[in-house]
């Protein structure tokens, strides 16, 4: 039978050369569907292995955060200098330029305001949605201790079933309410739930003592909520102490966007986190470019 391919050319198979299984990078991950890795592969730097996030989600339950008034003015300009966006579908919709290469991470979950039980979450976005949107991830809300736990967790793990359906990562981020304490054995019960129940990423909290042990503990990437707005020096020691115990980056909001040079202070994280740079020069390189 005739061949369709009538190059002069003889094949060149190389029998003699296996083909190369390649691996993958992220912690945890060598398991999961092409899909998914890709996404992954997005939102964490396949040369480091971390990710610079920027977390504008605030106010899906705090309204206009200080910083966070005009998205369009504040925030759309430091996107191209971050890894990733982690923000909701209305402002991604309303305000981020639909040219943007960067990848989304959506908030999938919502109800209560500041003004009620935060814990009393529920899933507050369709998966179907976010491939509309063509997330590259979506978060939601995880209240271990919390009033309304068990329903936050299902809110997960239900989150997390859709996401394996369609290969879309799902990150956790645990909350940390009012009564409960904020050390090393609370996160680690929180981020190994969150893991052990089909989270691909965890989003928690750093604390001085004890936080290697978090992100051994924890099966699946770790980054590190930025928290509330601080010293620029504080934030990059910070952000540098974390990933030197493990942390696979950050996901940092207010200490990014409420800083005096936003885009000095993006820069400087991403020197921290991609390239280990040290808090005291990170921070002359803020004051540089400030």
């Amino acid at each position: 039978m005739p061949e369709a391919d009538v190059s002069k050319k003889n094949k060149d198979y190389q029998a003699n050369v296996p083909q190369e299984n390649h691996g993958f990078f992220l912690k945890g991950s060598g398991n999961y569907d092409w899909g998914m890795k890709n996404r992954l592969s997005r939102i964490f730097n396949p040369k480091t292995g971390r990710t610079v996030m920027l977390a504008v989600d605030h106010g899906y339950f705090q309204g206009p955060t200080t910083g966070l008034e005009r998205i369009d003015l504040n925030i759309v300009p430091l996107i191209p200098d971050c890894d990733a966006l982690f923000c909701t579908r209305g402002i991604l919709r309303s305000v981020v330029p639909a040219d943007s290469t960067k990848p989304m991470v959506l908030r999938a979950s919502g109800g209560p305001s500041i003004l009620k039980e935060l814990s009393d979450e529920q899933i507050a976005m369709d998966m179907e949605d976010a491939i509309r949107l063509n997330a590259a991830g979506i978060g939601i809300q995880v209240f271990i201790g919390g009033e309304h736990e068990t329903r936050s967790v299902h809110n997960m793990t239900r989150l997390v079933d859709a996401g394996l359906r369609y290969g879309i990562p799902v990150m956790a981020v645990t909350a940390v309410g009012k009564d409960m304490v904020r050390d090393a054995r609370y996160f680690q019960l929180a981020c190994r739930i969150c893991a052990e129940l089909g989270a691909q990423i965890v989003k928690t909290y750093y604390v001085e003592e004890g936080f290697e042990e978090v992100t051994a503990s924890c099966p699946v990437p770790i980054v590190m909520a930025g928290g509330k707005k601080i010293a620029e020096l504080d934030a990059l020691t910070m952000a540098y102490n974390a990933v030197q115990g493990g942390a696979s980056g950050v996901d940092m909001g207010r200490n990014i966007f409420q800083s005096d040079a936003p885009i000095a202070m993006l820069t400087a994280i991403h020197k921290v986190v991609h390239e280990n740079m040290k808090p005291p020069d990170a921070l002359a390189l803020f004051e540089s470019l400030k």
